[in-house]
């Protein structure tokens, strides 16, 4: 680290009697003192200024755990209401839970798959871009990016916002200057709780000028990632904890209950990003955590647009916010509808309670109070009173209201009408009655309603997937070996420049996989299938179309590695290799000369541009030996069928 390195020549310098050494220490060791104390003064500042957003996730992840009788004080602090009588109902009916559980589960389905549009039309460009691609789901599959994905999703939905942080890890020596075959891309998921950014009226991450992470980490950590002792202590946190929270008939009620903790012998690592400016064109990236300044210099990422620097950060909302760098989680406008849905469900409950019980009624006196209230009205009791007054009766209890019963079903419509999520093949009704394509209709429209959540979902792997090959592009300087797994399954050994990777155009593979079901897909190749648009003009489906129908059809792309075609079409492509290097390839008796032809054409014209004399001439001369071969094979097949038909 330079500002330690710096300092440890200094002292060397005063050790061998250089006096003018002195000054320029305290001089430097005061500075780094103010930049640790201007970091954490600005991280202190932005934590006062976002304390309200803390409280509310607070509070909306205790209702999906099913601790609903927590609320924010005036304070901001969050607090439990207490019972008002000793008798009173306070079960929890959380219906957040399951709303947010099928939201989640629905949005599993959303294909992270990705494509790279290729920078040009040239097969080099079309074979970089396959590269990328490969690149990016061997990132993915390292980093566990579908667990990964989950959680942005599950932070997302609780909070509102979830964030990626994309950065380059150095697995060799961390130290060396080049990069290593240990090294590459790591990917991390980000609570909202580490994200703290330098105005909460910015509407995207690109839109701030700087952003603070903050994370706790133990000392030892600290000590092990950035070299340097830290002294510990005590930090705040966030806990969770099974309490006692409602309950009903006597019987306590039990939920996780989720609120700020504190945690010892940790400390929390302040990283500021800075974007580039007129005094730093490279941009400023500080990290601080207790006392010591543990790096200050540069942004390390070239991972903007042309290659500029920027933060390693993505956002994804649940829903976007005017005005706002944190989004809104669909749990805040169930709240309410939630807090009203347990009351009326408590009162009516009280009701039925009082209904099967009983109040009774006793004159003062009369009978043993104690023993009534302790046993009650068993059947067969024996309650004996004094003479001469009245006897105990029971009150007219009434009825439970149908207003009670009312609310609690308009109360569930609420839920739905405010989730967009329903579950119709509980309504015993609507399955009887609805028409297939009306329950289809119905389905659709529930997935109309989380576009909005999906499109951020797209749009955050969209981003990370830049971001993969950004990262590549600058600190893959030497050749680099990746495995990947090829076109027919098979696990494939490439090498590859940071530099080769020219086109970081992402597009995602899939855009309606929500609202097309499976068994919507499948229904709609089978009408493709009848109508004969998947067929040639024999009416025959090549090998090619053969596998792809598969894998629309949800089977997976396993023929693929039986096609002949796909087999002669690898081969012309290491042929195209061999060729551009000079290297005769010959040909072969079980060439397919038809495929051959047109795969060595293509790659020719494509790449006039880019090919040797030498290499334009021996794929030409081994074009018109295919062509050749394809004649005499096209001539004994047409005498073949001659003599056939004779």
């Amino acid at each position: 680290m330079k500002n330690e390195n710096f300092v440890r020549a200094l002292k060397k310098m005063k050790a061998n009697g250089k006096t003018d050494a002195d000054a320029l220490l305290v001089d430097e060791e005061a500075e780094r003192k103010q930049l640790v104390d201007e970091v954490k003064k600005d991280f202190e500042d932005r934590r006062d200024m976002r304390r309200g957003l803390e409280a509310k996730w607070m509070l909306n992840i205790n209702f999906m755990l099913g601790n609903q009788y927590s609320y924010i004080t005036r304070n901001g602090d969050l607090a439990d209401e207490a019972k008002q009588y000793y008798w009173q109902e306070r079960e929890v009916f959380n219906h957040i839970a399951p709303i947010i559980e099928a939201r989640l589960a629905k949005f599993t389905r959303v294909n992270a798959s990705v494509n790279v549009r290729p920078a040009s039309a040239s097969d080099n460009d079309v074979n970089v871009a396959k590269l990328s691609v490969k690149l990016i789901e061997a990132a993915q599959l390292d980093n566990n990016f579908v667990r990964l994905a989950a959680m942005a999703n599950y932070w997302s939905e609780m909070t509102g916002t979830s964030f990626y942080k994309v950065a380059w890890k150095k697995g060799g020596n961390k130290d060396a200057a080049d990069s290593s075959p240990e090294d590459g891309v790591s990917i991390q998921v980000c609570p909202p709780y580490e994200i703290y950014p330098d105005t909460l009226g910015a509407s995207d991450v690109e839109s701030c000028r700087s952003i603070i992470h903050a994370k706790v980490y133990p000392v030892q950590t600290i000590e092990d990632i950035w070299g340097v002792k830290v002294e510990g202590g005590e930090v705040s946190v966030i806990g969770m904890n099974a309490s006692e929270t409602g309950g009903g008939q006597g019987i306590p009620g039990r939920s996780y209950k989720v609120y700020a903790d504190s945690k010892a012998g940790h400390a929390i690592v302040i990283e500021r990003y800075e974007l580039p400016s007129k005094e730093r064109a490279e941009g400023r990236l500080t990290i601080v955590a207790g006392d010591s300044l543990l790096y200050d210099g540069a942004l390390p990422y070239q991972n903007g647009i042309d290659g500029k620097r920027g933060f390693p950060f993505v956002r994804q909302v649940a829903y976007e916010q005017p005005a706002s760098f944190f989004g809104i989680s669909l749990i805040e406008r169930l709240i309410p509808a939630q807090r009203v849905y347990n009351a009326v469900k408590n009162r009516k409950h009280e009701f039925i309670n009082r209904l099967a019980s009983g109040v009774l009624a006793v004159e003062d006196g009369s009978v043993d109070i104690d023993s009534l209230e302790q046993e009650g009205l068993s059947p067969g009791k024996v309650i004996v009173y004094r003479q001469g007054s009245t006897p105990p009766r029971l009150m007219s209890p009434g009825s439970v209201p149908a207003e009670l019963r009312d609310e609690e079903d308009r109360l569930l419509s609420e839920f739905v009408n405010i989730s967009g999520i329903s579950d119709y093949l509980n309504g015993s009704t609507i399955a009887n009655t609805v028409s297939g394509y009306a329950l289809s209709l119905l389905f659709e429209q529930d997935y109309a309603r989380l576009s909005v959540s999906t499109e951020s979902i797209r749009n955050a792997v969209r981003q990370v997937a830049k971001h993969i090959l950004r990262l590549y592009r600058q600190f893959a300087k030497s050749g680099r070996i990746a495995r990947i797994s090829g076109d027919n399954g098979k696990l494939e050994v490439v090498s590859f420049l940071g530099s080769e990777l020219t086109s970081d155009d992402i597009v995602l593979e899939a855009d309606s996989e929500m609202v097309e079901t499976p068994a919507v897909r499948r229904r709609k190749v089978e009408e493709l299938l009848k109508l004969g648009l998947l067929s040639d003009e024999n009416g025959k489906i090549s090998n090619r179309n053969r596998a792809k129908i598969l894998e629309m059809m949800g089977f997976g792309n396993w023929e693929a590695s039986r096609s002949v075609d796909e087999v002669h079409i690898k081969k012309s492509a290491i042929e195209n290799t061999e060729l551009q290097k000079g290297n005769d390839c010959g040909i072969e008796d079980v060439d397919d000369h038809a495929i051959h032809v047109v795969e060595h054409s293509r790659f020719l014209v494509s790449g006039r541009d880019e090919l040797s004399p030498e290499a334009k001439k021996a794929l030409n001369k081994h074009i018109r030996a295919h062509k050749v071969l394809l004649r005499l094979t096209q001539k004994v097949e047409t005498m073949e069928g001659g003599k056939n038909n004779g």
